[in-house]
C-alpha cells in the first residue's frame, strides 16, 4: 500500500545484490524515471492489440492506468505489476466481429460486453483460488491444457496476419519484422524489452518515408475486400484531433454467443497471471502464493472496469516484469506513477489519432512476432511442467484442438450460432482431455496427476 512505502537508498546506483522492494521507494524524481520506463515497456503491445481488435487505443491506454491502480490496491501492494491490453482476446474478438457484422459501434458494444463477462469469470476464478487454493484450478486446467490453449490462441491468429495485415504492404511488413527481430536479439537489456515498440516506430517512419519517395501504394484493403490505392500513412485525423479531451467511450452490450467466443481467453489469463506472479515472487524472494488469487481477482476486476467503458481486456505484463529484473526496482510506487502517466496519455485525443494512424503493413510485421511468441509460450508451459506427450490422453485432444483453431474450422451449432477457431479448439482440448482421462481411469489405468500449476502465459 502507498502508506507502507519507506525511503530507500537515494544514491545514483544500487549496491550489488541490493533491490528496492515493493514497499520501498527511491526519491520521487528517480521513481518518476522508473515509472516512465514502465510506460514505455507496456506501450507497444497495449496499443497494438486494441488496434487489431478494432477498439479505441486511447481508451485502452487510459484504462490500463486505472486497472493497474485497482490491481495494486487489490493485491495490497504485494505483487508489483502493470496491467496492459491482453492479446488472448484477439481471436475471440475477431470471431465476434465476423459473426455480428464487422467494425460498427453496435458490434463494438457486443465485443466489450463479452469481454466484461469474461472479466467477471476471471475474477470469480480468483476468488475460488483465494478461498480453496491454487490446486483446485490445477485439477481443472492442468499444464497440458493451459499450454495448449495458450498455443492455439497464438497460432490460431495466423490467418489475421496472412489475410488482413501482411497484404496491405508486404515490404514494410517484412522490414518491420526483420528490424524488430534484430532489436530484440541484439539488445538484451531495456532496449531489447521495448523492441516491439521500437520496431513499430521504425516501421511507421519507414512507411512515411516510402510515401514521400514512392507515392501512394496499391494494395489490398481489408475493410472493403478490394485492391485500391491509398497513402501508407495519413495524418488528417491527427491534425483535426484535440490536444485534451476524453477518449471515445461506450457502454457494453451482451450476447451469449459472443461471450462463448471469448471465454477461452480466461484459461490463458489464469496461466499468464500465475506465471507472472510466481516470477515476481522469485525475483523479490517473497512467498506470493497467498496473493495468487488476489492477483487474478485484480486482473478480472481491471478487465470488467475497462470494458464497461469501451476499453480493452487487461493482463499482467511480462515486459514490465523484465524491466524490474533489469533495474532491481520492484517498488509499487513506480507502477502508480506509470499508471498516472498512462491516464494522462489517454486524455490526449491527438495522441490516440496518431496511434490509430499506424499502417497495416507495420501491424503485419509486429503481429506476426507477437502471435508467434504467444503460441510458443504454450510450448514453454509444457516444457516447464514436463508434460508427457507419449501419453495419448495428452497428445490426441491437444493435437486436434490446435488444428481446429489454426484452420480456423467452423462448427455449426444452430442456424445463428457457429463455434469456430480458438473457441472450438479450446472446447475440444478441455473436454477431450477430461473425457479421455475419465475413460482411462475407469479402465483401471492410474491418471497422471497434475503436480504443477499452469505457468507462463501470453505475451503482454
Amino acid at each position: 500500500m502507498v502508506a507502507g512505502w519507506t525511503k530507500h537508498g537515494d544514491g545514483k546506483t544500487l549496491a550489488p545484490g541490493e533491490v528496492v522492494r515493493p514497499d520501498e521507494r527511491l526519491s520521487w524524481p528517480r521513481m518518476v524515471g522508473f515509472g516512465a520506463q514502465h510506460v514505455i515497456a507496456m506501450f507497444g503491445a497495449t496499443f497494438v492489440f486494441p488496434l487489431v481488435m478494432g477498439l479505441d487505443p486511447n481508451v485502452a491506454i487510459m484504462f490500463s492506468g486505472i486497472a493497474t491502480i485497482l490491481f495494486l490496491l487489490i493485491v495490497q501492494g504485494k505483487v508489483p505489476s502493470y496491467l496492459g491490453t491482453s492479446a488472448s482476446f484477439v481471436g475471440g474478438v475477431l470471431a465476434i466481429r465476423s459473426l455480428f457484422g464487422g467494425d460498427t459501434p453496435a458490434v463494438d458494444a457486443i465485443v466489450t460486453g463479452a469481454i466484461l463477462v469474461a472479466g467477471l469469470v476471471l475474477a470469480l476464478i480468483g476468488v475460488a483460488m483465494h478461498v480453496l487454493g491454487v490446486q483446485v484450478i490445477n485439477r481443472i486446467f492442468p499444464p497440458v491444457v493451459t499450454g495448449a490453449v495458450v498455443m492455439l490462441i497464438g497460432f490460431g491468429l495466423a490467418y489475421v496476419v496472412a489475410d488482413v495485415y501482411w497484404p496491405q504492404d508486404q515490404w514494410i511488413a517484412l522490414i518491420t519484422m526483420t528490424v524488430t527481430f534484430v532489436i530484440i536479439v541484439l539488445f538484451r537489456g531495456f532496449i531489447g524489452r521495448i523492441g516491439i515498440l521500437l520496431g513499430l516506430v521504425i516501421g511507421f517512419v519507414l512507411s512515411w518515408g516510402a510515401d514521400r519517395l514512392f507515392g501512394d501504394i496499391t494494395a489490398y484493403n481489408a475493410g472493403t475486400g478490394k485492391v485500391d490505392t491509398h497513402p501508407r500513412v495519413s495524418f488528417d485525423a491527427v491534425a483535426s484531433a484535440d490536444w485534451i479531451g476524453l477518449p471515445g467511450m461506450h457502454w457494453p452490450d451482451f450476447k451469449v454467443s459472443a461471450v462463448i467466443l471469448v471465454l477461452p481467453a480466461v484459461i490463458a489469463l489464469v496461466a499468464e497471471n500465475v506465471g507472472h506472479v510466481k516470477a515476481v515472487g522469485e525475483m523479490t524472494g517473497t512467498d506470493v502464493n497467498p496473493y495468487m488469487g488476489r492477483a487474478i481477482i485484480g486482473d478480472g476486476v481491471g478487465t470488467v472496469v475497462t470494458s464497461a467503458f469501451g476499453g480493452s481486456p487487461t493482463t499482467t505484463y511480462a515486459e514490465n516484469i523484465g524491466v524490474m529484473a533489469a533495474t532491481r526496482v520492484y517498488s509499487t510506487a513506480a507502477y502508480y506513477i506509470a499508471a498516472v502517466i498512462a491516464i494522462l496519455f489517454g486524455l490526449c485525443p491527438k495522441f490516440g489519432a496518431l496511434v490509430a494512424a499506424t499502417p497495416g503493413g507495420v501491424l503485419g510485421g509486429i503481429t506476426v512476432i507477437l502471435y508467434g511468441m504467444i503460441g510458443l509460450l504454450g510450448a514453454k508451459i509444457w516444457i516447464e511442467n514436463r508434460v508427457d506427450f507419449s501419453d495419448p490422453v495428452n497428445m490426441v485432444p491437444v493435437g486436434a484442438g490446435i488444428i481446429l483453431a489454426i484452420g480456423p474450422v467452423k462448427q455449426m451449432i444452430s442456424s445463428d450460432f457457429v463455434l469456430e477457431g480458438i473457441a472450438l479448439g479450446t472446447i475440444v482440448v478441455l473436454a477431450g482431455y477430461h473425457l479421455l482421462r475419465a475413460i482411462e481411469g475407469r479402465r483401471g489405468r492410474r491418471p497422471v496427476a497434475a503436480e504443477a500449476g499452469p505457468e507462463g502465459g501470453a505475451a503482454g
